[in-house]
């Protein structure tokens, strides 16, 4: 029966720790923070992006048909 107890004993402060303990939150807080300043980067220079992601877009189509054609 002893040996009953020490596992419930174990469980039971397991259990409170689970339930207490808070590890965890302040890496939630700051991965949202870091998401809204990306979104806001991305606002504030939406039009730089865009810009850069055309001129990409077309310099890989013309080097895929150049690599093509020869």
């Amino acid at each position: 029966m002893t040996n009953f107890n020490a596992w419930l004993t174990l469980a039971r402060v397991k259990a409170r720790n689970f339930f207490t303990k808070e590890n965890g939150d302040v890496n939630v807080v700051s991965m949202v923070i870091l998401i809204g300043v990306a979104v806001l980067l991305a606002i504030i220079f939406k039009d730089s992006i865009t810009g850069l992601l055309k001129e990409l877009l077309e310099t890989i189509t013309g080097n895929a048909k150049q690599a093509v054609a020869e």
